[in-house]
């Protein structure tokens, strides 16, 4: 359960990149979480624009709390955020500010592209640390917008990748996405026709095994998050889109 919300932000984000924004502020997805049987919470990612260092950008704010039962054991509040530029998509600053039974985390990345860095202040800790990144990097939330907006997504054909680097932890993970093919799924919103991928993803921390992860996202104009499912080292994961508002064109549209 430990890294229950965070998986599913790195699920997302592998999903769908910049044909001139599918999205639009006012974007709102709600999403429930199932660990295996149990409804173990919800998660919530909603987009709006604001201004960082004169330039308007996008602000997307990402939370995730475990409630009822799965709570009372085990308690997460997770916020994730991201300024990135309404153009590139390249990000200008990312929070994750998290509590998931007893371990907290409160950090800031602030990008820099005049010299490709980024800085990691860790308000927890009172640490301040400066990496080297390309000017392709993504956060784990702006990479969500990012790929949805990715002219090659519609067109993959069966078995064919992208890959992109995201910063995450300290670290670049580089992520490799495997189109599967097109499958009508049923939802809270009907049945619908949705793309199917498979993100590689490190094996033996939390997951199962390298192709532990399946997502289908809408074979529509907006590509909207549908349906994730992980098969983690204990037990299973699900989460299934249950409310959206704010999308630029109709779901299945």
């Amino acid at each position: 359960m430990k890294k229950i919300f965070f998986i599913y932000l790195v699920l997302i984000s592998t999903m769908t990149v910049y044909a001139q924004n599918v999205f639009q502020s006012g974007e709102y997805f709600k999403f429930k979480i199932s660990y295996g049987l149990i409804s173990a919470g919800v998660a919530t990612l909603e987009l709006s624009e604001t201004t960082y260092n004169g330039k308007k950008v996008f602000h997307a704010k990402g939370f995730g709390q475990t409630t009822g039962l799965t709570k009372a054991f085990f308690k997460v509040r997770d916020d994730y955020q991201s300024y990135f530029d309404k153009e590139t998509g390249q990000p200008y600053r990312s929070i994750r500010d998290i509590y998931e039974g007893g371990y907290t985390r409160n950090q800031e990345n602030l990008f820099n592209y005049n010299n490709n860095t980024v800085k990691v202040i860790d308000h927890k800790n009172d640490k301040t640390n400066v990496y080297h990144v390309d000017n392709n990097i993504q956060d784990v939330i702006s990479a969500f917008y990012f790929l949805r907006d990715h002219p090659k997504i519609s067109s993959m054909k069966k078995d064919e990748t992208i890959q992109i680097d995201m910063f995450f932890d300290d670290e670049i993970y580089k992520f490799k996405l495997k189109f599967l093919g097109k499958e009508k799924i049923s939802t809270k919103f009907g049945e619908q026709t949705a793309l199917k991928f498979r993100p590689y993803v490190q094996a033996g921390r939390v997951f199962k095994e390298q192709e532990s992860l399946t997502i289908w996202v809408s074979d529509d104009y907006s590509k909207v998050p549908l349906r994730v499912e992980a098969s983690l080292l204990v037990g299973s994961l699900k989460a299934e889109l249950v409310e959206h508002k704010g999308l630029k064109q109709k779901l299945g549209n």
